[in-house]
């Protein structure tokens, strides 16, 4: 979680449900819902290679459709990271606001997986001001650039996240709902990207960003020629 800061909605009696807390649950959650994956190799790809679950906190496993809870069981329900490997975003969100009335969104912009192409990541997503924008990755032409992509997901295999880091506020999205979200289905690259207008860097920063891309390609390539 990119944000945690911004959960800032959690009541002190609130139950909370958390789903695919991969291997750091937040600490305000009751339950934890993770899915049944067949193998776990699928497991650590799909929680990013952080690390096996250990938590006192209670584990509930699904088979990946209905949530095995009933109608209003929970107070809010944080949703991290898990987005993004849903195809079936209108069903998905169907099952979180069936069960709890509030929560807390974070996942990947367009822009993350155009630089890094993560293979188990299905779906592009942007909250705008009318409604929660979502493409199925397949429905877009990504996978054409993938020889470009291999460099730099290989770059952030191998620790070289500055680049993430200072773009974060763009390369993830991180907020509160309650009541519910329209869900808006779109095949416009587009409307899944910031306005130019609306991009504001530090410039401190934005100086930067071409000497860590450099640095980082320079470190990567290297590494690669001397295989």
């Amino acid at each position: 979680m990119f944000f945690p800061e911004r959960i800032k909605g959690i009541k002190p009696g609130d139950k909370v449900l958390e789903i695919g807390p991969g291997s750091t649950p937040h600490p305000r959650s009751n339950v934890l819902l993770e899915k049944k994956y067949d193998t776990e190799e699928e497991y650590n790809a799909q929680t990013g290679y952080n690390g096996t679950l250990n938590t006192k906190q209670q584990v509930v496993f699904y088979d990946g459709d209905r949530f095995p809870f009933e109608d209003d069981s929970f107070d809010y329900v944080i949703c991290s990271h898990v987005l993004e490997h849903i195809a079936d975003v209108p069903g998905f969100m169907a099952e979180i606001t069936r069960v709890a009335k509030r929560g807390y969104f974070e996942f990947p912009t367009i822009y993350y997986d155009y630089l890094y192409n993560f293979p188990v990541h299905t779906t592009f997503l942007l909250k705008r001001e009318e409604g929660l924008y979502y493409m199925l990755k397949s429905e877009s032409p990504l996978s054409v650039f993938q020889p470009v992509q291999n460099l730099l997901y290989h770059s952030l295999e191998t620790g070289h996240v500055d680049l993430v880091d200072d773009l974060k506020e763009y390369l993830f999205q991180g907020f509160e709902w309650e009541g519910g979200i329209r869900l808006i289905k779109t095949l416009n690259i587009s409307e899944l990207c910031y306005p130019a207008a609306g991009i504001r860097l530090n410039k401190k920063r934005s100086a930067s960003v071409g000497a860590v891309i450099r640095k980082k390609v320079k470190g990567v390539v290297g590494k690669l020629a001397g295989r």
